[in-house]
């Protein structure tokens, strides 16, 4: 019943969007500014129709229907109901329904709230949105169908991977897609803008709020993940360079210049090649990351799927949207040429997007390499953190410096008045990094410059904050606490990396281990039986020599039934000024267990920064007038 019924809803679908596209075409021929009052109502039956196919699937989860291989091969009916809605988007298939269903919401949307812009351009935008709604959908009924059935029906299902049931991963998925699958919009209004000559300022103003949505959501998408990655994949840290992390920040990095260059498309109708480069780069970066997470040619814990089928489909769709851009841009694009002054704002957003392409490139670059390399070699290698360090850490404290001086210098030519304001918040810098380094220790030039800049970025925007209370001048709360977050993070994360300790060790049970000033005592372990999984928790007591502290922490090795797998739960403590982080691992055939200990300084205040930045973004968001 759920099989005929989602797969109804799903070819309905289909055909409204192959409905939507023939009557766009059709009214785009007629002589007058107005849209057919059809093609409103096919697009809102189009969402209706796409979003009942998801809760159909969503039903299925929640009633332990079986009868659809989905449901059986990532859902048990032991689960808590919380997990057995994640499930819904918890593999491939339902993940591409979800998928689907936000390209069809903002393709509704965009052309709801719109309403200002040129017909034709509404039109076209419409048009290219479908076809990309068409090449998904196809996909998902003849490769990756939600809805396929399974005879004889299972009794019982096999579960739900056990490191994807987890409140932050439950939330991780659906922002992350409203961030990828929202630059779909403005991917599909860019082309439109070549193919109906609507540019200047009115195209920046119709896609402004789009790229707003989709990085602020993006944003909070990829902080969730990390969050995630920390405290349920035992890696004790906030990024670490695995791949499938990677190709959700590259198309951040092209969101993030894309926001900032539209400013001067708006304010100065400037740069519109640009603007619909990073347009069509971003979504393109997306799709390709959908690419390797759904191909199976990345390894890591993140990947989706290991089916070749799926990723030379999409590899093909990816070919088709690139060269249908390409075509696109050069037939109908004209040479623009740039004369801004070197001194000017629109200058110095330009070497914004400098640096976050040439960090774009880096971590493609990095995550690609080892790909071709086994391909053309037969050798695998892995880049890590240290390739990173090299590559982009030199560029951050330049990147920093451009932060905090960019906003401050006018459009056209303006150029910066308060050289020395600037050169007293250096000094105090430098001040405030050598205090910390004298108190705390040492750390490597490279840090120094890091952290002196990050203050830098740090006291500008702390500087301007006091200017809005105080009332006294006019600037924008969004780039400063934006801004401000950048600099906090960049802050604590030098803070964290050069002074987090990391112990690695053996121990039974009753046995102590001293290190630092800590001393660790495995007290006792014990079994307990949950819902949903049998846990084997440690007990430990870490006491802090020199303050004569205890802490208890518990790690906890589960042992889960469906599927039947093991995972490593760390025990956390938080605190304002550090995390004790630790876990524990079972040795074959030992009495010993492998411990991991680690302090990480000011972990909390990474994530907090991180909100911070994409709190900037909705407040620009919601500015008045922004989403009119």
């Amino acid at each position: 019943m759920l099989s005929n019924t989602g797969i109804i809803l799903i070819i309905l679908t289909l055909f409204l969007s192959f409905l939507i596209i023939y009557i766009s075409v059709v009214n785009i021929k007629e002589k007058n500014n107005i849209i057919d009052k059809k093609i409103y109502h096919y697009t809102f039956y189009q969402v209706i129709f796409s979003i009942l196919s998801f809760l159909t699937l969503l039903a299925g989860f929640i009633n332990s229907d079986f009868s659809l291989i989905n449901v059986f091969e990532n859902s048990h009916s032991d689960k808590p109901l919380f997990y057995k809605i994640a499930g819904t988007w918890g593999s491939h298939e339902g993940s591409l329904l979800l998928w689907i269903n936000i390209i069809v919401v903002f393709s509704f949307l965009f052309l709801i709230y719109n309403k200002k812009s040129n017909k034709i351009f509404r039109l076209y935008t419409l048009i290219f949105q479908n076809f990309l709604i068409l090449g998904f959908l196809i996909f998902l009924l003849f490769n990756s169908n939600p809805f396929s059935k399974i005879y004889p029906i299972p009794l019982e299902g096999l579960g739900l991977n056990p490191i994807l049931q987890d409140p932050a991963l439950v939330i991780h998925p659906p922002l992350l897609y409203v961030g990828f699958v929202g630059s779909s919009i403005y991917f599909s209004a860019a082309m439109a803008s070549l193919v109906s000559n609507y540019k200047g300022k009115e195209f920046a103003l119709s896609i402004k709020p789009w790229i707003l949505i989709s990085w602020c959501f993006q944003t909070l998408g990829i902080i969730a993940g990390s969050i995630w990655a920390y405290y349920e994949l035992g890696w004790g840290g906030f990024w670490f360079w695995d791949p499938v992390e990677n190709v959700s920040l590259m198309p951040w990095f092209a969101i993030t210049a894309l926001m900032h260059s539209v400013i001067v498309l708006e304010k100065r109708n400037s740069i519109y090649s640009w603007v619909v480069i990073l347009c069509l780069s971003t979504f393109i970066l997306s799709v390709t990351g959908t690419f390797l997470v759904r191909s199976g040619i990345l390894n890591s814990v993140h990947t989706f799927a290991n089916d070749p089928s799926r990723g030379i489909y999409i590899l093909l769709l990816l070919a088709i949207m690139i060269f249908a851009s390409l075509i696109i841009f050069f037939k109908n694009n004209k040479r623009e040429t740039y004369n801004f002054q070197i001194q000017s704002k629109e200058t110095f957003i330009l070497i914004n997007n400098w640096f976050m392409f040439f960090f774009l490139i880096s971590v493609l670059i990095g995550t690609l390499y080892p790909i071709f390399l086994e391909a053309l070699t037969q050798t695998k290698i892995s880049v890590g953190p240290p390739f990173y360090s090299i590559v982009i850490f030199p560029f951050i404290v330049l990147f920093l410096i451009v932060m905090a001086i960019g906003p401050k210098i006018s459009w056209i030519k303006g150029g910066y008045k308060k050289i020395n304001f600037a050169i007293i918040i250096l000094a105090l810098s430098t001040f405030l990094n050598f205090l910390i380094f004298k108190i705390f220790g040492s750390y490597s030039i490279l840090s120094n410059l890091i952290i002196i800049s990050s203050i830098f970025l740090i006291i500008h925007s702390v500087y301007d904050l006091f200017g809005i209370v105080k009332k006294n001048v006019q600037f924008d709360l969004s780039r400063i606490i934006s801004h401000l977050g950048f600099g906090l993070l960049i802050f604590f994360i030098g803070i964290n990396h050069n002074y987090s300790i990391e112990e690695d060790f053996n121990l039974k049970v009753g046995e102590i281990k001293n290190f630092h000033k800590y001393q660790m005592n495995f007290k006792s372990l014990e079994k307990n039986d949950r819902k949903n999984y049998q846990a084997i928790v440690g007990n430990f007591i870490l006491i802090d020599k020199k303050k004569n502290l205890k802490e208890f922490l518990k790690p906890e090795i589960r042992v889960y039934s469906s599927p039947e797998t093991l995972t490593y739960e760390a025990s956390i403590k938080t605190k304002i000024y550090s995390d004790k982080y630790l876990t524990m691992s079972n040795i074959t055939r030992s009495d010993y267990y492998n411990i991991k200990f680690q302090e990480k300084p000011f972990m909390i205040w990474i994530w907090i920064s991180a909100i911070m930045i994409s709190i900037g973004g909705f407040i620009r968001l919601f500015k008045k007038g922004e989403l009119k």
